[in-house]
């Protein structure tokens, strides 16, 4: 099992292309990144901020902003996730 990031100040390629594939799904949480990788919502966007192009991360902050099924509190409890095959099961 992989330790939160929050204790590893240089996750590896693998954990940020994984939190970027997360943050850009429609109905994955912030609180499931939290939850998988140890990073808030402000930690989420901040690696956002870096890793992507300025305009990709524009249009993933407009995309995201005010989205209900970005945080679970706001979201439906009828709501069900896919989950991808090669996705961590927690």
């Amino acid at each position: 099992m992989n330790m939160p990031l929050s204790h590893d100040p240089a996750p590896n390629a693998d954990d940020i292309s994984r939190i970027i594939e997360m943050a850009w799904e429609d109905r994955t949480p912030f609180e499931s990144i939290q939850v998988q990788f140890g990073l808030n919502e402000a930690a989420v966007i901040a690696l956002m901020r870096r890793q992507l192009k300025r305009s990709s991360f524009k249009m993933w902050r407009e995309r995201v902003t005010g989205r209900a099924t970005k945080h679970a509190a706001l979201s439906s409890p009828d709501m069900t996730r896919h989950r991808a095959r090669h996705t961590r099961q927690a």
